[in-house]
């Protein structure tokens, strides 16, 4: 037993020193994230809080998707809420994502004849190289978008709107962005408690009140919120008998002629 032992603890030290500088290589990173964190929130003028934390979750999809951050899920994803096949939907028409993020959502719509990425953090997305996307990207504010009125023709939106301070306020800003005729697109977290970067709680009533009623619904499809490395997997296929728990809400709708920007509550 002790000659077993003697034979083991080369081995056993050398693991207990690699998990250690790991470990180590760990914090370095971490803190190296922090200093960088804090530079870009002094250059690019975001406070502590929502913002902050939204910046950071994107600097560590940075780092772990080494130095870029891949988009080719959005083709699939978007289409699937669209419940289109192809791209034809979106051939000539000026088409928008609204938080769309810095991954550059709408690179692959090459059929449109224009892209536009919205978001409140584009001035400091410009640090993941936003600029290389075949893209336009504008910077939102939390109850405004600085669009010309019925100037998107295709307006996307994915897990958006429960990052916002003031849910209905910008149900109305995207409501006046979209031209009569023009659709819209949307993927919705429902009943999931509020935190620190996603503040609002949605709920089908919600919407429907907020942003759906000033559209004609084409189609509407709830589905079980699947796991987090695959959090849409349920409109693919079937969910697990009995599950519960949050949801996901994917709409299309079209503006019909003659909608009115509804007054923001509050």
């Amino acid at each position: 037993m002790l000659t077993l032992a003697r034979r083991l603890a080369p081995a056993v030290l050398k693991r207990g020193f690699w998990t250690l500088r790991t470990a180590a290589s760990d914090r370095r990173r971490a803190r190296s994230r922090k200093r960088e964190l804090r530079r870009l929130m002094r250059v690019f003028g975001v406070r502590r809080g929502k913002h902050a934390a939204e910046l950071e979750y994107w600097q560590m999809c940075w780092e772990r998707e080494g130095g870029r951050l891949n988009n080719e899920h959005f083709r699939k994803r978007f289409l699937a809420m669209a419940g289109e096949p192809d791209a034809e939907l979106l051939r000539g028409k000026v088409v928008a994502d609204f938080g769309c993020g810095p991954r550059g959502s709408l690179c692959w719509a090459t059929a449109a004849r224009e892209r536009i990425g919205i978001d409140v953090l584009i001035d400091a997305y410009r640090r993941f190289g936003i600029e290389r996307h075949n893209m336009t990207y504008v910077r939102s504010y939390e109850s405004h978008i600085p669009l010309a009125t019925h100037s998107i023709d295709v307006l996307f939106t994915l897990n958006a709107l429960d990052h916002v301070d003031r849910f209905e306020p910008l149900c109305a800003e995207l409501l006046r962005i979209l031209r009569p005729g023009g659709t819209f697109i949307g993927s919705f977290n429902l009943d999931e408690p509020p935190s620190e970067t996603e503040p609002q709680l949605l709920t089908e009533e919600r919407i429907a009140a907020g942003l759906l009623r000033r559209l004609r619904v084409v189609s509407c499809r709830v589905a079980p919120k699947g796991p987090d490395d695959d959090c849409y997997r349920y409109f693919f296929r079937a969910p697990p008998l009995g599950r519960a728990g949050p949801r996901i809400l994917w709409v299309r709708g079209e503006k019909p002629s003659g909608v009115e920007r509804p007054a923001p509550d509050g």
